[in-house]
């Protein structure tokens, strides 16, 4: 009984470690989503507070317009303080460390994708838990992921880049179907988690390797 007790403590104890893992990348997605808002706000010589409404509204513009969409209120991090403290803190971290951060673009880089993968799967189970179809749910899980760039690229003028450049969200399409594909399979909801996020980032870094884009019209 002693063992049987102390495997379900393991079990419990591995389930909250992912989970926290879980949400630990999700605040880094929120963050790095930020400072990216903040950089592109600096290219077009907005002021501090133009930078940090560019910031807050690309962290936290996908997931305040699935949530708005689906019908969940109050909308994500208006119940969750620490994502506005999070961008909070991205505005002043960029400009402090602007002269390093430009050297930092892979890595940068490397922290967007896993923050598109988590942002993708997260808005998928949200809809999911929410009642809605899985064909509703993919495509819930494509505009917690990539909406908050469109409106950052609006707001600047620009147009975004998910529709003049690179394959974007088709990586996040991409990784929702095979989410559901290993969800039939029965594979354990940790390991989905896992092989689909890293799916979307490997995606991502073989489209900008190999200069990859979409058909574009003439």
């Amino acid at each position: 009984m002693n063992f049987i007790n102390s495997q379900l403590i393991f079990a419990f104890y591995n389930l909250f470690c992912v989970m926290n893992l879980l949400y630990f990348l999700d605040i880094l997605g929120t963050f790095v989503f930020a400072i990216s808002g903040v950089r592109l706000a600096a290219k077009k010589d907005l002021d501090l507070f133009g930078a940090a409404v560019i910031g807050f509204v690309t962290a936290v513009g996908g997931g305040t317009t699935r949530d708005i969409l689906l019908g969940n209120y109050p909308v994500g991090w208006i119940q969750d303080p620490i994502y506005p403290i999070t961008i909070l803190i991205a505005v002043p971290f960029t400009y402090i460390f602007r002269k390093y951060i430009v050297n930092m673009t892979r890595t940068l880089f490397i922290f967007d994708t896993i923050g598109i993968g988590i942002f993708t799967i997260l808005g998928l189970e949200k809809a999911l838990s929410l009642g809605a179809n899985p064909g509703i749910a993919i495509a819930m899980g494509m505009v917690s992921a990539v909406v908050g760039g469109v409106i950052r690229d609006i707001l600047c003028n620009e147009i975004p880049l998910i529709f003049r450049k690179e394959i974007y969200a088709t990586a996040c399409l991409i990784g929702a179907l095979v989410f559901f594909f290993l969800q039939e399979l029965a594979v354990p909801p940790n390991i989905n988690y896992l092989v689909t996020v890293l799916l979307i980032v490997v995606i991502r870094i073989i489209v900008i390797k190999k200069g990859l884009n979409m058909p574009k019209m003439r």
